[in-house]
């Protein structure tokens, strides 16, 4: 085909009628080419995900779509159900964002492909299923044959993700929609199934359209990219016009509030507000409430996609022109400097960096030796003990007065136990844990009560953690009441400002915020007893770019005007490389590297170390095209029968590809130790070395 294989133009999506209409896609429209990557980008409640919905056909009854979307020059939408279904899985196919989902529970992996081969290929039951071991070999599924007769929950997230995609390649597409394909997976699993993507493309010549928020993955990924804001496109162009060139002050927002790894750790350039809400819409530019360069004439009308440059750009911003004419940067767009070199900040930064300093505070959280086995049981009515789950296995490390430690690693490494063991306060099974210079082993009720009024924690989810019966009044005061604070209003309108909030939200209820608020609400009630020990699990991760820009920078001001050390855990090393003075990077239960970012980060030792960096993508196409990445094969081992030796050697590309049989001798029958390479740099790795990968 020359022409679009698939043509959308002026899709509207609305929900409801009447004045409560919801209208969550506003005129949006594209052409994709054979072979073409479309990149949708747009923050949480932009309409990205209801588009693809809307063209797949899958949206409720109640929803009203107007507009065209006409599929190898056919017009689809509107059409019957048996004719969707004629094209869904053969013509146009789509992949997910939640795999388990999208997989049937009790039929096997390898019926399920198959019965998608079935459906809209005349063939027989045997070849089906042989295609469709075919197909999981294609994606990189180890042993496929054995992992057809699989059921999905016996698969990892990232296998999972996998079989979805050979699903939908079953039956050779021309269009592919990929609907967050990597949001919830590991950076090591993302990167893998990122190269599934491109295999799958490789081999059906499948157009694709990858809907996510992740603008690093778009980066590296697609030919063109179209920004949505409010429901309709705000911005569109090619991969490097958008990022090198972007014309349109929300797209500017969007990239400049992305944690690069590329660049020295700086303040990040958040947008500030949250978007409308559909029912809701402002007069004239939706983006104007947010917008640093708003002028009176941006709430006259909504501006139109207008043609920006000589390249085929559009933006949809009266003032576009004078942005291309100036070439804006986004520190002068949103008003936002790096802050002075002779700041508080950087000498507080400079005083954390010296070696010789940080050894002359006093550690606030000590971890040394720490163990932590669950028992394997099986039976229903008389249990008996199998194995054993090795969660962590002997790890240490320690926190000085206003230091961050970032405690990284896959799903499963033991992040979230260690926290868990810090938190209870308890006696460990194996090892020591000192929180401000009392042991947990020894501590009575009433030391736990005194040492839990300094030691506070930030939960991933804020709208979980807290009380939706309850104000944000209450909330704040009911630590200050637990600790014999009687008067509590002075301290929780302090608090509220302090995180950014105005006082006159105190008598509203978490449910009455956006994601962002509430995470800073939950900052709040962490702050209220002024502790000196604050444990963040996955403060953003739940959280669009632009929201954690914001709370990115709070944090940072809070240590620095406060005094406050960090543990931060988290997945996202972007994120951990803005806000962290030291790393430990976990595997399997074993702190695999530690040390201080910027030579972590800069030359890192361990070999997952390296995979792990390599694997976060840029938001910067020029870098990505040219980025040689470590790729990890399978998935981590069990922690209930860990690889002896060293746990990493079943995945090591060192081991794998570059060691000879003797070295590996070692590998396989001793358990390497956390060896010094720098000042401040150990790696357990018996041929730990230091190469650039950023």
């Amino acid at each position: 085909m020359n022409g679009p294989v698939l043509e959308v133009a002026d899709l509207d999506v609305t929900f409801g009628s009447g004045p409560g209409a919801v209208h969550a896609v506003r005129g949006v429209s594209y052409a994709l080419r054979p072979g073409e990557v479309l990149g949708i980008v747009g923050e949480s409640g932009s309409g990205k995900s209801v588009t693809s919905l809307a063209v797949m056909g899958l949206l409720p009854p109640h929803a009203r779509v107007t507009g065209s979307v006409r599929l190898q020059g056919q017009e689809i939408l509107g059409a019957s159900e048996k004719r969707l279904t004629a094209f869904r899985g053969r013509t146009i196919s789509m992949v997910f964002q939640d795999p388990l989902s999208a997989l049937t529970p009790v039929y096997r992996v390898g019926d399920q492909i198959a019965e998608a081969v079935r459906i809209h290929q005349d063939v027989g039951r045997e070849a089906a299923a042989k295609r469709a071991v075919e197909l999981l070999d294609l994606v990189g599924i180890p042993n496929p044959a054995q992992r057809a007769r699989a059921f999905p929950h016996e698969f990892s997230g990232g296998m999972r993700q996998r079989a979805v995609i050979a699903m939908a390649i079953a039956n050779d597409p021309d269009v592919i929609i990929c609907d967050e394909p990597t949001t919830a997976l590991d950076v090591t699993i993302q990167a893998q199934v990122l190269e599934v993507l491109k295999t799958a493309q490789r081999e059906t010549g499948a157009a694709i359209v990858m809907i996510t928020h992740d603008l690093g993955v778009v980066a590296g990924f697609v030919d063109r990219v179209l920004v949505m804001y409010a429901g309709r496109p705000v911005e569109t162009g090619t991969v490097d016009d958008i990022y090198y060139r972007p014309r349109m002050p929300y797209t500017i927002g969007l990239l400049a509030s992305v944690p690069r790894m590329d660049r020295p750790a700086g303040r990040l350039i958040p947008i500030e507000g949250n978007p409308p809400s559909p029912a809701a819409l402002p007069p004239g530019c939706p983006f104007a409430p947010r917008c640093p360069m708003e002028i009176p004439e941006c709430n006259e009308g909504e501006p139109v996609l207008a043609p920006v440059g000589t390249r085929g750009q559009r933006a949809a911003c009266i003032r576009a022109h004078e942005i291309e004419a100036r070439d804006l940067p986004p520190e002068e767009v949103y008003g936002t400097a790096e802050e002075d070199e002779g700041g508080p900040a950087a000498a507080e930064a400079a005083e954390r960096a010296a070696p010789e300093r940080r050894e002359r505070r006093e550690a606030v959280l000590e971890v040394d030796g720490l163990v932590r086995h669950y028992p394997l049981l099986k039976g229903a009515i008389f249990k008996r003990r199998v194995g054993t789950v090795h969660a962590v296995d002997g790890i240490g490390f320690d926190i000085r007065r206003g230091e961050t430690l970032g405690l990284v690693g896959e799903s499963g490494c033991g992040k979230t136990t260690t926290l868990m063991q810090i938190l209870e306060l308890a006696r460990p099974q194996a090892g020591a844990i000192t929180v401000l210079g009392r042991d947990t082993a020894s501590m009575t009720a009433r030391d736990r009560m005194a040492v839990r009024r300094d030691m506070q924690v930030v939960f991933q989810d804020p709208l979980a953690a807290l009380d939706p019966r309850m104000t944000v009044y209450d909330i704040l005061a009911e630590p200050l009441r637990t600790h014999g604070v009687r008067n509590a209003g002075p301290r929780v309108r302090e608090l509220l400002t302090l995180v950014g909030l105005e006082t006159g939200h105190a008598e509203r209820y978490p449910q009455d915020f956006s994601g962002g608020q509430r995470q800073r609400i939950g900052i709040a009630r962490a702050l209220a007893l002024e502790p000196k020990l604050v444990v963040l699990d996955e403060p953003v991760s739940a959280l669009d770019v632009s929201i954690q820009a914001g709370v990115i920078n709070l944090l940072e001001d809070l240590k620095v005007r406060l005094g406050l050390s960090y543990l931060f855990v988290a997945h996202d090393l972007s994120v951990v490389r803005h806000i962290a003075d030291r790393i430990a990077v976990m595997y399997l239960g074993k702190i695999a590297e530690i040390g201080r970012v910027d030579l972590v980060y800069g030359t890192p030792t361990h070999p997952y170390t390296q995979a792990l960096l390599s694997a976060i993508p840029l938001p910067d196409p020029e870098k990505e095209r040219s980025r040689a990445r470590i790729l990890l094969e399978g998935d981590l081992p069990s922690p209930a029968a860990p690889p002896s030796g060293c746990r990493f050697r079943t995945r090591c590309p060192k081991f794998r590809d570059v060691l000879t049989d003797g070295e590996r001798v070692l590998c396989v029958n001793e358990e390497p130790v956390i060896r010094p390479l720098d000042e401040d740099q150990g790696a357990a790795c018996h041929y730990a070395e230091k190469i650039k990968v950023v």
